[in-house]
Order: structure tokens, then C-alpha cells, then sequence
């Protein structure tokens, strides 16, 4: 009977140390698995904000090149001014007006027909601060601003 519990309890001991193994094993992969899982959650966060990050700099850079072309074409559109002085003359009664005459250009390309506009002249006005007045495409507040950089622009 002897042997027969050595051989048991063998048995025991070896089932049980088998099964303590297993469990040992299992927790260590569990943990493993985890720490992958976290280092895998870790990376796809880095990616999502670095394909957000890239998302908004494309668009940023497609907003910049958007106003620099319009930029740019604004600055090739001007505006064509002449003004002048006409004298109708009916009977024994002459009238004077100054007439300015202004059309929008896009570099070298006429935009619009020629807009006139025509105003009584008194003797003794100044005639380019009257044709400045009369403005149609440029704003006459602005004119002041202009006429140092240039007075043939377009206003954006």
C-alpha cells in the first residue's frame, strides 16, 4: 500500500504543478496580450492624429493657395479712368460738365464697356477733385488712400 500512495501522491503533485503552470502561463500571455493591445491603441492614436494633423494641413494649404490666386487676380484687374471737360453749346448758352469715363481691365483684357458719368462744372472747381467724386468702381472715401499708392486700382 506503501508504493501505491507514492505513486499517487506522485501523480498529485505532478497534476497539480502542471495545472499551477498552466495558470502561470495563462496570466503571463494575458498580460502580454494587454501590454500589445495598449501598445496597439497607442499607435493607431498616433496615427488618427497624425492623419488629422495632415487632413488640416492640406486644407490649410488649399485655403492659402485659394487666397493667394485670388490675391493674384485681383491685383492683375484695374480700373481705366480718363475724365475731360465737355461744353454743350445751345443757342447763346453754353454749359460745361465734366465727363468721366471708367471701365474695370483684367490685365490687358476690357471687363466692361466704358461707364460715363457727366456732372456740371462751375467755373473755378477744381476738375480732378471733381472727377475723383464722381468714382464708380473705386469708392470716394477711399481715394484718399489710394492716391498715394495708386489710383487706378481696384479695391478688394
Amino acid at each position: 500500500m506503501d508504493p501505491l500512495w507514492v505513486v499517487i501522491t506522485a501523480v498529485f503533485s505532478a497534476m497539480a504543478t502542471g495545472g499551477l503552470v498552466y495558470f502561470v502561463m495563462e496570466s503571463r500571455t494575458e498580460v502580454r496580450l494587454s501590454h500589445q493591445r495598449e501598445e496597439l491603441a497607442a499607435a493607431r492614436a498616433a496615427l488618427g492624429a497624425q492623419k488629422e494633423a495632415l487632413v488640416d494641413s492640406v486644407r490649410y494649404a488649399g485655403e492659402s493657395a485659394r487666397r493667394a490666386a485670388m490675391d493674384e487676380f485681383l491685383a492683375d484687374i484695374h480700373v481705366e479712368e480718363r475724365h475731360y471737360l465737355r461744353q454743350n453749346k445751345a443757342f447763346f448758352i453754353t454749359r460745361k460738365s465734366v465727363v468721366r469715363q471708367e471701365r474695370i481691365f483684367f490685365r490687358n483684357l476690357p471687363l466692361s464697356n466704358w461707364i460715363e458719368q457727366e456732372m456740371p462744372y462751375d467755373e473755378g472747381t477744381d476738375i480732378e477733385e471733381m472727377a475723383k467724386t464722381m468714382a464708380v468702381f473705386v469708392p470716394g472715401g477711399l481715394i484718399d488712400e489710394l492716391a498715394e499708392v495708386k489710383p487706378r486700382r481696384l479695391l478688394r
